[in-house]
């Protein structure tokens, strides 16, 4: 029998099949684009890419830095990487927040019957099937020991290249905000992955390895761009949440990624940013390279929500960060200018 995760994966990857996913006015108005995927699931893929045999261009050097180097610290996340067939779902038990710690939290604190949801029928090696188990049923200690690895490979494959994936991210996401802006969302999906993806309104088609018609019913889509994608399009829902709009995720990168490893801030950047900006807001722009909230922001910097809110804004009309609404909330990410100004502040005299 057939299992299906509770979030499926479909990959558009070629094919004379095609993947038809049909718009009413309701979906067309509820489509949005998201700034990430979320930290874990690019934590997550980046696994996959380096186990993937298909050469890529875009990540070569990166393969090359990052392969060999998975120790006993990465293990507990890289033994539940299938040896085939669908992934674990760290999108699902993680969330997509930007915020590495904010990721952590969901996952310690995910119910049992999910965690059960997402392991069932996954291919692990027999070896490491017990320690599947004892995630799987929310052991406590197991959970821990998980979301240490989850840390520990975004230490070695995500975050030494986040300032190139990071940029290239909000690259991607000015390119489709400005094409809504100059023709509203039929332009964008006529522009989103073309050729390969085409837009027929009200039906978006992309090949695909089996004909598959998908009906939004109302729930709208969320265009989603990725740092580590080895396919030109994919395809995710949640079968646990109905309601939930399905999302299609896109590549970001249109350079080789690069990056220089992972090191400690450079203490004269440090103080020069501190001068050019002051300690609290230099400190603010740290943070949002990982994107927060503005509650999120005011606890790390340990300052209430109105300051917090505030020096969010002085730093957005810098131009150093973008501030975009997520439901109730605001998400804050820094920009390319914020991102180099944290990366050659060095050059800068107090």
């Amino acid at each position: 029998m057939l299992r299906v995760r509770s979030r499926a994966l479909f990959f558009v990857t070629g094919g004379r099949s095609v993947l038809r996913i049909h718009f009413t006015a309701e979906d067309l108005a509820r489509t949005r684009v998201a700034t990430t995927i979320g930290v874990a699931a690019e934590v997550y893929y980046s696994l996959e890419l380096l186990r993937e045999n298909q050469e890529l261009s875009n990540f070569r050097s990166w393969r090359s830095a990052v392969a060999g180097r998975m120790g006993a610290d990465t293990r507990p996340l890289t033994s539940l990487v299938p040896l085939r067939g669908p992934g674990l779902d760290l999108l699902a038990l993680m969330g997509d927040v930007p915020s590495l710690d904010h990721a952590v939290d969901n996952l310690l604190h995910a119910p049992v019957p999910r965690l059960r949801r997402e392991f069932e029928g996954l291919d692990f090696h027999p070896r490491y099937l017990p320690w599947a188990r004892r995630v799987s049923e929310g052991d406590r200690d197991a959970r821990r020991e998980l979301a240490d690895a989850v840390r520990a490979c975004h230490r070695l494959t995500v975050e030494p290249y986040w300032d190139r994936g990071r940029s290239e991210l909000v690259a991607l996401s000015t390119r489709c905000a400005n094409l809504v802006l100059e023709g509203g969302i039929n332009l964008l999906l006529r522009s989103i992955c073309a050729p390969l993806v085409r837009w027929r309104p009200p039906v978006l088609e992309a090949p695909y390895p089996r004909r598959v018609e998908v009906r939004l019913q109302g729930r709208g889509l969320i265009i989603t761009p990725m740092v580590f994608s080895k396919h030109a399009v994919s395809f995710l829902w949640d079968p646990l949440d109905a309601a939930g709009p399905p999302r299609l995720t896109v590549p970001a990168l249109r350079r080789p990624l690069t990056g220089s490893g992972p090191t400690e801030a450079d203490g004269s950047v440090v103080r020069n940013l501190e001068s050019l900006l002051g300690r609290t807001r230099a400190a603010a722009l740290h943070v949002t390279t990982e994107g927060c909230t503005t509650s999120e922001l005011a606890r790390r910097l340990d300052v209430t929500a109105a300051a917090a809110s505030q020096h969010a804004t002085v730093l957005r009309n810098a131009g150093l960060i973008t501030t975009t609404r997520r439901g109730g909330s605001v998400l804050h990410l820094s920009t390319p200018l914020g991102l180099a100004l944290l990366r050659t502040g060095a050059l800068m005299e107090p």
